[in-house]
């Protein structure tokens, strides 16, 4: 059993290796060609659109595994079918169970480098590109119109609540258009902090450059009078807040550029703030469980070894493959907006089309063994 191990795999993982290097291949000309446009229209030079283009691979290729591991997958067992070596490993012993398990551990491994490339490989590379692009122009990270926050604290022994907008994230982790809005137990303004950038320290302390501090020191008061407003300048402030440099990153980055723990993060501390969490949980759980499409993919594959060699050339079954492979990308898309907008239960919405198509694949796996 260990040769037939040998066997499948070294064949399995070639085929993979080789679809992934030529999907990467394929994605990285796209993106240069995009990156050598925004280079003559910025003006930075074409060795940083080329560098920006390698360091955008680690997440084309976090993207496209699962694609790469059906198409190869298919590739190698309709190989072996049509050359009758599996037919041969079968007669010799290889039951479908047998099968079944040794790609089962295999799509393990797949995904186990699917989850280390999404989580460390491509977040690290993604900031060296930014960093980059900072470097040779300016470059932005975040949404569009910023993010907004809110935490809650307690100041001199009264509790406050604060609005917290950030407009941008350098790749260095600083922040830049920072506004504070502090409300007391009243729901009443107290301080409006309006700050040119900010850094956050372990201990989740602000620490503002170029500040303008408005305060209402009465704004608690009971006489009805209107409260004085007070105005300063300040070089540095500090805002000793309970929000974390990952939950900050986690709300101002776009959630598919997020890793699962800081993901994670953000959920907890929006449901510490009583805030709605269905997108982001939703996408926590795609991002927990995209790894594991690779497994979902090499069963979808298994069924076309069972399949005649005369039933479609390999070009065919491998077609098949690219079919099969794009509905369930999309498949999973779509579940992800159907279950923000119907409010279904996160890790379902998440988990759906891998439980359809794994359900499919073994169906009709054991279909093929039972009757072909």
């Amino acid at each position: 059993m260990r040769t037939v191990r040998r066997l499948l795999y070294h064949d399995i993982l070639g085929a993979v290796v080789f679809v992934a290097l030529a999907f990467l291949a394929l994605f990285f000309f796209v993106d240069l060609v995009d990156q050598l446009g925004t280079a003559m229209r910025r003006g930075y030079p074409t060795w940083t659109a080329v560098a920006i283009s390698l360091l955008e691979a680690p997440g084309n290729l976090y993207e496209l595994l699962p694609i790469a591991v059906l198409i190869g997958t298919i590739f190698s067992l309709a190989r072996l079918a049509q050359s009758t070596q599996f037919t041969i490993l079968r007669t010799s012993g290889l039951g479908p169970g047998r099968a079944l398990a040794l790609l089962a551990t295999l799509g393990a491994v797949f995904a186990v480098a699917t989850l280390l490339v999404g989580d460390y490989v491509a977040p690290w590379a993604d900031q060296r590109a930014q960093r980059l692009l900072l470097d040779t122009g300016g470059a932005r990270a975040g949404t569009r119109g910023g993010a907004w926050l809110k935490d809650r604290y307690v100041h001199d022994g009264q509790p406050r609540s604060v609005s917290v907008h950030v407009q941008r994230l350098r790749a260095d982790g600083e922040l830049r258009g920072v506004r504070l809005f502090v409300l007391d137990d009243r729901q009443r303004l107290v301080e409006q902090v309006v700050a040119e950038s900010a850094r956050i320290d372990d201990d989740a302390v602000w620490h503002l450059k170029d500040v303008e501090l408005r305060q209402w020191p009465d704004a608690a008061g009971s006489d009805g009078a209107t409260p004085a407003v007070t105005t300063r300048r300040l070089d540095t402030w500090q805002w000793p807040g309970t929000l974390r440099a990952d939950v900050v990153k986690a709300a101002v980055l776009p959630p598919n550029t997020m890793s699962t723990a800081e993901l994670w993060a953000y959920v907890r501390h929006l449901r510490a703030q009583a805030q709605d969490v269905q997108r982001y949980e939703i996408q926590f759980w795609k991002k927990a469980l995209y790894p594991l499409a690779c497994v979902v993919m090499v069963a979808l594959a298994l069924p076309f070894a069972y399949l005649h060699a005369r039933s479609g050339g390999i070009s065919a079954k491998v077609f098949g493959g690219v079919m099969l492979g794009t509905s369930f990308m999309l498949l999973n898309s779509v579940a992800g907006h159907l279950g923000t907008l119907r409010d279904w239960t996160p890790w379902l919405a998440a988990g759906l089309p891998g439980i359809v198509y794994l359900s499919l694949s073994l169906a009709a796996f054991a279909w093929l063994v039972r009757y072909r």
